[in-house]
C-alpha cells in the first residue's frame, strides 16, 4: 500500500541512540505518540525511556535486533503503530523493508521504495544522476568486469582513478590506482572487498580527483513532483572516510553556486518525483561539482540545515508521509548565519580504539545557539554492540568566526565522564589556522593526524 493521505497516531522508531530520540521528540511535539524498539543492551536507553510503548526485538547483535524485520513488523502490529520511521543507518536504506512496511499498510516515513533501491546501486544511482542532469566524475558508465576493459578506460580517463563497490560505502570495496600495472591487482582486491562486505562484488571506476571537498546538498521533496533544496553542507573533515565535523554553509560555496547547484539538485528530485528527505552528495574541486551518490534518509549531520534554515527537517519528514504537501516553498527558504556540529564518539581521540562503559559523569553543554543531540545520563552504561558515536554538538552564529568561538566554549563546557571521548579532537581543531581559516579537504584531517603522530 503506497502512503496515503492520513495523520499518523503512533509512530514506530526503528533505530537507536540519538536519532532515536531526535525522532521521538519531534513526533511527540506534533501530538503522536511514539513506539521505541530495542535490544536488550538498550533497555535503559534514554528514547526507550521516554517513548510512549517500548518492546524489546532481540539480543545485542544488530543481525538479531534493529536488522531483525520480523521483530520490528511484530512491534509494530503488538503496539498498533501505523507508521515506521528508520532513521539513518540500520534499515533505513533497505528498500524491501519500506515495501513491506507498506505491505502491511503502515506508512513508511521515507522515500518510495523505487528511489530508495535505484539510488542504493551506485552503478544505477550514477546512470540516473546523468539522466536527470547532475555532473558527474568521468568513469565507466556501469560495472566494469574485464580488466582490459578497464585499463582502455583508465587510458582515456587518465590516472590514477578510483574502482569502487557499487554496493555499500565506509571506504570499503574502494582502491586508487595510481599506475596501470596496479590495476588488476587492486581491481581484484576491490571486488574480493565487496564480495565480503556486501555480498556484491561488482565495482565501477571513476577518475580519482586529487584533493577535493566533499559537499553535499539537503532537498526534500513531496513524491508528486515538488522538491525544494535546503543548501549545502561541508563534510570534508574525514578520517577514513567517516565524516567528523560538518558545517553549513560551505566556507568556499559562493551564493551564486550555492543557487545555481541547488536549482540543478531541485529540479533532478521534482523530475523523480522523490519523496520525503535527501541527500545529493558532490565531490568539489577547482569551481566543479561532480556527484558520487545519493543517501535516501536523514543524515547524521540533518541539525547544521536545521540551524540556518529554521526547519525541522524530522517533522518535515513525518509530514511529507502523512500526504502533505511541502511546508514550504523555495522562495521561502532563507539561509541565516552559520552552524557546526562536532559528532563526538565513545573512543580515544587520538588512537581511535573504541571506549565504551559506564558514563560516570554528564553534562552538556549550554547557552544561546548551542545544541546537543544525545541520548546520555550519568549511570548510562555505553554499549560496545553499535556505532561509537554518542552525542553530536551543533552550535550556530551568526558569522563562521563567532560560531567557532561558541564552538570552543561548549567543547570547554561538555562533560563526559568515565569514558574517553573524541572532544580533545574537536578542542584541537578548532585552533588550527586551515581550520579557521575554511581551507581544508577531504585529504587534510588524515594528514593533520599523521603529522601528530610523528
Amino acid at each position: 500500500m503506497a502512503n496515503v493521505d492520513r495523520p499518523i497516531k503512533r509512530l514506530l522508531i526503528a533505530n537507536r541512540g540519538e536519532i532515536a530520540l531526535r525522532i521521538h521528540r519531534a513526533a511527540r511535539e506534533m501530538g503522536i505518540e511514539t513506539v521505541a524498539v530495542h535490544s536488550t543492551a538498550d533497555a535503559d536507553a534514554m528514547h526507550v525511556r521516554l517513548a510512549d510503548h517500548a518492546v524489546c526485538i532481540g539480543p545485542p547483535a544488530a543481525k538479531d535486533s534493529y536488522l531483525n524485520v520480523a521483530a520490528i513488523i511484530s512491534a509494530a502490529e503488538i503496539t498498533q503503530a501505523d507508521a515506521i520511521h528508520p532513521g539513518y543507518g540500520f534499515l533505513s536504506e533497505n528498500a524491501q523493508f519500506a515495501e513491506i512496511v507498506e505491505a502491511h499498510g503502515m506508512i513508511w516515513v521515507g522515500p518510495k521504495p523505487e528511489h530508495i533501491r535505484t539510488m542504493g546501486d551506485k552503478v544505477e544511482a550514477k546512470r540516473t544522476a546523468g539522466a536527470l542532469g547532475l555532473p558527474l566524475v568521468p568513469g565507466s558508465d556501469g560495472a566494469i568486469e574485464d580488466v582490459a576493459e578497464a585499463k582502455a578506460l583508465a587510458a582515456e580517463i587518465g590516472y590514477p582513478v578510483l574502482i569502487k563497490a557499487a554496493s555499500g560505502g565506509g571506504g570499503r570495496g574502494m582502491k586508487v590506482v595510481q599506475h596501470a600495472e596496479e590495476l588488476e591487482s587492486q581491481m581484484g582486491q576491490a571486488r574480493s572487498e565487496a564480495k565480503a562486505a556486501f555480498g556484491d562484488a561488482t565495482v565501477y571506476m571513476e577518475k580519482y580527483l586529487g584533493n577535493p571537498r566533499h559537499i553535499e546538498f539537503q532537498i526534500f521533496g513531496d513524491g508528486k513532483g515538488e522538491a525544494i533544496h535546503l543548501g549545502e553542507r561541508d563534510c570534508s573533515l574525514q578520517r577514513r572516510h567517516q565524516k567528523v565535523l560538518e558545517e553549513a554553509p560551505s566556507p568556499i560555496i559562493t551564493p551564486e553556486e550555492r543557487e545555481r547547484m541547488g536549482g540543478v539538485v531541485a529540479k533532478a528530485m521534482a523530475d523523480m518525483a522523490y519523496r520525503g528527505a535527501g541527500t545529493i552528495e558532490f565531490l568539489w574541486e577547482a569551481g566543479e561539482f561532480y556527484f558520487i551518490e545519493m543517501n535516501t534518509r536523514l543524515q547524521v549531520e540533518h541539525p547544521v540545515t536545521e540551524a540556518i534554515t529554521g526547519l525541522d527537517l524530522v517533522r518535515e519528514q513525518i509530514r511529507v508521509a502523512e500526504g502533505h504537501p511541502l511546508s514550504v516553498r523555495q522562495e521561502d527558504v532563507e539561509f541565516r548565519g552559520h552552524a557546526i556540529e562536532c559528532r563526538i564518539n565513545a573512543e580515544d581521540a587520538w588512537t581511535f580504539a573504541p571506549s565504551p562503559g559506564l558514563v560516570e559523569h554528564y553534562h552538556a553543554a549550554g547557552g544561546l545557539n548551542v545544541r546537543v543531540d544525545s541520548g546520555l545520563y550519568a549511570g548510562y552504561r555505553v554499549p560496545p554492540y553499535y556505532d561509537s558515536m554518542i552525542a553530536k554538538l551543533i552550535v550556530s552564529g551568526r558569522t563562521r568566526e563567532g560560531c567557532i568561538m561558541r564552538l570552543k566554549r561548549a567543547l570547554e563546557e561538555m562533560v563526559i565522564g568515565g569514558i574517553k571521548t573524541s572532544i580533545p579532537l574537536h578542542q584541537a581543531l578548532m585552533d588550527e589556522a586551515d581550520f579557521r581559516s575554511g581551507d581544508y579537504t577531504i585529504k587534510w584531517l588524515e594528514e593533520w593526524l599523521a603529522e601528530r603522530a610523528e
